[in-house]
Formats: structure tokens, sequence, C-alpha cells
């Protein structure tokens, strides 16, 4: 370098500002567009429900109070460090709703007056055995207190109270080590009951007086919109399954991912089949509310909420079966579904209806009578029963009796179709050959195929099957029998769905004593004849 001999000289071109400038363009368009979807994300989850934003707010203000406390110097100086105790009962203890703040206050309560018993009670035992033994007892002690409340949060009828034996070891345990090293257990101990009592009031007056979350009224909404999504979901699976045609249906892989955006109250409907865990968590939470809004009475019944949300589980199970027939691969012909579809639609129309109306008298705690509306879905699904009996013959492959009036069976009716529609597009495809003998018109031949199949499809058969047959030369004596397995499989998922659909009525009637033990022992309000 510098034009010496035997030097290579290497020119490295500079950056441009413009290169510079669009690089840090794109950077930054990169980070903004990151910073919006973070922003939309947060949004829909507050809006989603606007209590997380309140519970938010509520244990900020909480932890705020308990934190003056250390912050100002005389609550320091009686306290001294143990006040620290109180900012951790506080972040334990604030629940989202009031019944698991007082449940979980119970445990910590009564875990910590426990623990700080037996820890004096250790302690002063220990001191008068000498300082050889004194840390051998407290030591065994130590491990007696960890196996017991370990195995004991194991037992099935104590696992609701599992927090506090937990609350138990690491109290007992903190109190009676911090005291062998400071030498006063019994001041110790006392001084942390004070801080963790300071802790807990604070959160329960802060949690129950600014803006209260109430575990009941949260499983009140819960029931109430399970009873509608299940409604709506019934009419959009029966609305979906009458109006199709058989032209478009999705593949196997489709279904097998449940990918359906179209179908909202499908998804809403999937929400109430997984509700269970949380029906028995705020039900257990709202034992613990004192009585508030509209639940007055004292030991209100939360636990017959959880039962009426068990048999509407099962209403929704029924629901996802019928789903799950709509979107099956081998479908009953269209025009085999229209012959159903008044009295189909019927015991849909009333079930949906009667699903609402105990929706509804949930919703408004009242007690009416289900008399009529029972009546009317139990002989719509009558009618459907009636319907499906007298028009057999549509769901069988075999002819019926020849002695009788002539009845086509779905078969034949098939089979002429497809013959005449084969006939008919032969016919068509010769007359443009003779006007158009060209070779360029191989295009429009399989225009013509494509559309002689897409016609085929109409009659919801698998497309794979149809196409079989079309490589066999239409109907040949080979495929008949695969077509009547084909339409015996085909018919039986019509017979399937409406099988389904009666069963769902017949639990309706379960449904029904549900909601009337319901509101006889929340003693919902008469409604007046």
């Amino acid at each position: 370098m510098n034009g010496k001999k035997g030097s290579i000289q290497i020119d490295i071109p500079p950056i441009t500002k413009a290169k510079l400038s669009e690089t840090t363009k794109k950077h930054e368009e990169k980070v903004s567009m990151s910073c919006k979807n973070c922003v939309l994300s947060v949004w829909e989850f507050c809006k989603e429900d606007s209590n997380r934003v309140l519970f938010s707010l509520k244990v900020g203000l909480a932890v705020l109070l308990v934190s003056l406390l250390i912050l100002c110097q005389t609550p320091y100086r009686v306290f001294g460090a143990n006040i620290i105790w109180s900012i951790l009962t506080v972040a334990i203890m604030f629940e989202y709703t009031v019944g698991a703040t007082f449940n979980r206050g119970f445990n910590r309560a009564i875990g910590s007056l426990m623990a700080g018993v037996m820890a004096i009670a250790v302690a002063e035992l220990a001191l008068r055995t000498g300082r050889v033994a004194e840390p051998i007892i407290i030591g065994f002690s130590i491990f007696i207190v960890g196996a017991v409340t370990s195995f004991m949060k194991l037992w099935p009828s104590l696992v609701p109270y599992e927090y506090g034996f937990r609350v138990i070891l690491f109290t007992y345990c903190l109190i009676i080590v911090s005291g062998y090293r400071m030498g006063n257990p019994i001041r110790t101990a006392m001084d942390r009951l004070y801080s963790i009592a300071i802790g807990g009031i604070v959160a329960v007056v802060v949690n129950v007086l600014v803006f209260p979350i109430w575990a009941g009224e949260q499983l009140h909404k819960e029931i109430v919109s399970s009873f509608a999504s299940v409604a709506d979901a019934l009419e959009e699976c029966v609305r979906k399954y009458i109006e199709d045609d058989g032209s478009d249906h999705p593949e196997l892989t489709k279904t097998v991912m449940d990918d359906f955006p179209d179908e909202p109250a499908y998804k809403k409907c999937q929400s109430t089949l997984n509700s269970s865990a949380k029906l028995e968590s705020l039900a257990n939470s709202a034992k613990w509310e004192p009585p508030h809004g509209r639940f007055q009475n004292f030991f209100y019944p939360w636990s017959e909420y959880v039962k009426v949300g068990a048999v509407l589980r099962y209403c929704a199970y029924e629901v996802m079966a019928i789903h799950g027939v709509l979107h099956s691969e081998i479908q009953a012909p269209y025009n085999l579904r229209v012959a159903f579809q008044k009295e189909i639609q019927d015991a849909a129309t009333e079930a949906a209806e009667l699903v609402r109306c105990l929706g509804k008298d949930i919703c408004n705690m009242r007690r009416s009578l289900k008399t009529l509306l029972l009546k009317r879905v139990h002989s719509s699904t009558e009618r459907l029963q009636r319907a499906i009996d007298v028009h057999s013959y549509l769901l069988t492959s075999e002819p019926t009796d020849t002695s009788s009036k002539p009845q086509w069976t779905l078969s034949r009716a098939l089979s002429s179709s497809f013959s005449n529609l084969s006939n008919h597009m032969a016919e068509l495809d010769n007359r443009l050959l003779r006007q158009n003998p060209d070779p360029q018109s191989q295009p429009l031949d399989s225009y013509h195929e494509t559309m002689r199949k897409q016609s085929r499809r109409l009659y919801s058969w698998p497309s794979r099957e149809v196409d079989a047959f079309e490589e066999e030369g239409c109907f040949s004596s080979d495929s008949i029998p695969r077509m009547r397995a084909l339409e015996t499989t085909a018919t039986l998922s019509l017979a399937t769905f409406t099988s389904l659909l009666i069963e769902f009525v017949a639990r309706l009637d379960h449904l029904v004593e549900a909601v009337d033990q319901l509101s006889k022992m929340a003693k919902f309000k008469q409604e007046a004849l």
C-alpha cells in the first residue's frame, strides 16, 4: 500500500447515506409493526374482559397501601423489617374474585396462626433443653412438620385446603429458624403474625370495597351465556345442513383440524365443553362470599349451577356430534335432505327456543312453566320421527314390495338421473364435435367433462368415488354394488343426523329438571301465569 512495491490496494466503496437511510427505514417499519401488533393484542385482551384491568389496578393499590407502612418512618419503627411480610401476604392473597380472596385469606390466616403457635411451643421447649439439644429438636421438628403437612395436603377431602398446609410449612420454618438466630422466637412470631394480619386486612378491604368482582356473578353469567351458545350452535348446524347443496364439501384434513372460521356459534359451543373446571372453581369461590347483589340468601345453592352446567355439556356433546355429521366426507343427497327439511327445521327451532327460555329464566332468576314449550318440542320431534318412518323407503337401497303402489328407491332415482345426465352430456358433446371437428376443440371437451363431474357431485357423494364410476364408463354392472354401498352410507348420514337431533331433544328433559331444581333451591320468583 501507499505506492510501495508488492503492495495491494483494496478499494472499499463507502456506504452511501441513501442505502443507510433505506436500511434504517425498513428496520423502523418492522419495529413499528411489531409494536402495533403488540398494542392490538393487549387491547383485544382487555376488551374481552374489562375486569382484568380493574383487577390489576386494585392489586397495585393494595400493594401501595401496604408499602406505605415501610416508606413511613413511624410504622417501620414499630414493626421493623417484619412488616415486609404484609407485602408478601397481599401479593399471595389477592385473587381475581372476592370469594377466591376470602378462601385464600382463610387458609393463610389459619395456617399462619397454627404455624406461629407450634413455632412458639417448640422454641420454648428447645430453649429449656440446653444449647446442645436445641438445634437438634428444631431440626427434627422441621422434618416432622414438613412430612405431615405434605402428606395431609394430598388427602382427598383436604385438597381444597392445600394452600393452608403450604402456609403452615414455610411460615413455621421461617419463624423458628429466624427466632433461633435472633434469640427471641416469641417476639419474632408475634411481629410476623401482626404483619400477616395487616396485609390480609388490606387485601380484603380493597377487593371488597373497590369495584368488587364477585365469583357468584361470574358463575351466573357463565351459565347463561352457555345456554345461548348451545342454542345458537344447534340452529347454525341445522341451517347449514339443510341449505348445503353438496357442491362444496371440505376435505377430511380440514375437518380434522377443526378450522371453521365461518361458524362463530360452534366455537362458542366448544368453549362450553371446556368450562367444567372453570364452573367448579367459581362455585367453590362463591361459597365464601357474603350475600351481595341479587344473591341475598345465605348458603346460596352454587353447587346446583355446576349440576346444570354438567347437563348442558351433554347437550353440547350432541351438538358437536351433529356438527361432525355436517362436515363428514360422505353426505346424504340434497334431494333427500329437502324431503325432511320442514320436520328437521321445526324440531331444531323448538329445541333451541326451549334452551333459550331456560337460559332467560336463570338470567332473570324466575320460575316459569315449560309445559307448553316441552309439548311443542316433543310434538315436532314426533313429526320428524313419523316422517322418517313413513318415507323409510328413501333410506333403503333395496326395492320395496311390488304388490303395493309403485315406490322408487333412492338407487333407482339416482341411477336414472345419472344416466339421463350422461346421455344428455354425450349428445351435447357429439353435436359440438360435428360442428367443430378441429383438434383444438379438446379444451371444450374437457370443459364439458368437468361440468358433468360437477353436476354429479351435486348429489353429495365423495368426489373420488364419482371419478371412479366415471372412469369405469358410467354405471357398469361392476360399479352397481359399490354405488349401493355408497348410497347406503349416504342415507345413513341423514339417519345419524336426525337421531342425534332426537337425542338432543331427549337431553332437554334432564336439563329442564336441573333448572327447576336450581330455581326451587335458589327460591326464584314464580312468574305470573
